[in-house]
């Protein structure tokens, strides 16, 4: 570049550019090399960094890190919060940690896959014979690694099917937070997650399903009761009702028994239809209990 620039200069000038022969040029001398050799071995690390920030989405769903965090302990009596977060960049660190653990992502996309979308198939097509999916639902797994509930939606004949997770895996799963999901208001027919128990903030994981189901779609979430999930985990459940004292415009359709990769109950939620005039639901106290149907 400097050569460059000096014969620029000379040639406007209308002076000539001094030549140097072979005899005349001097190699750089060792100092000058051990200045170079650091900056030498940065340009790959910069060049990477550029065609990172070249790379990034503007409109992608950037992570919040700006969530106050609950106390750990008791939320609502029956749901506890795990300790041990600093901050909301903590929490998406160590969820982190599991989603791109690449043992865990080569199991879940080879020898795992097959059985789990087996099992899930299998939950959703009783879903369908109960009146709760179609064919023509629009559907979202929140949570959903690598798909896994994704293929299996749409090996039922749910065409219209996606995943979110922090780390996107397409072309079945978009990045998003499920604290903040990346969807207008009413997008879904049909919500499924089997992640209620890595939500560090529990209320906010439900708002969000509220918000992005569309009147009287309906919500499905397996959970493990008074059972401690994996290690990852960021809240323990020890009721049924607390979790549905969540829900501020949804109502119970029923709860049964599940076997789901260890989590032993499935949870079953209508978001309620809006009446003409009628204005948001007001949030229901945490100490309602409600009935529950048994499913079968």
């Amino acid at each position: 570049l400097s050569l460059s620039l000096s014969t620029l200069f000379f040639s406007i000038s209308g002076h000539t550019l001094p030549t140097m022969t072979a005899a005349a040029w001097k190699p750089p001398g060792p100092l000058l090399l051990l200045l170079l050799k650091p900056a030498i071995l940065l340009l790959p690390l910069c060049f990477l960094a550029l065609l990172l920030l070249l790379s990034r989405n503007p409109n992608a769903n950037p992570v919040d890190v700006d969530f106050d965090l609950p106390p750990s302990g008791s939320l609502g009596g029956d749901i506890r919060i795990r300790p041990g977060y600093r901050s909301y960049g903590d929490y998406i660190a160590r969820q982190l940690n599991k989603t791109l653990d690449p043992r865990l992502r080569h199991l879940w996309t080879t020898r795992d896959w097959e059985r789990k979308v087996a099992v899930f198939a299998a939950f959703f097509r009783r879903l369908q014979g109960e009146g709760l999916l179609s064919n023509t639902s629009r559907a979202l797994c929140v949570g959903a690694r690598t798909g896994q509930e994704v293929a299996a939606l749409r090996r039922v004949g749910v065409g219209d099917a996606v995943g979110m997770d922090l780390v996107p895996a397409p072309p079945l799963v978009v990045a998003g937070d499920f604290h903040r999901q990346p969807f207008p208001d009413g997008s879904f027919d049909f919500e499924f997650s089997n992640v209620f128990d890595h939500a560090l903030l529990p209320g906010r994981f439900v708002g969000e399903v509220e918000r992005t189901l569309r009147p009287g779609g309906v919500c499905v979430l397996h959970v493990a009761v008074r059972r401690r999930s994996d290690r990852y985990s960021a809240n323990d459940l020890f009721s049924v009702e607390a979790l549905v004292g969540l829900f501020r415009r949804s109502e119970l359709v029923g709860v049964r028994k599940v076997d789901g990769f260890g989590l032993n109950t499935e949870v079953v939620m209508r978001k309620k239809e809006k009446r003409e005039g009628e204005g948001e639901q007001p949030p229901a106290p945490e100490e309602t209990r409600h009935r529950r149907r048994r499913m079968s």
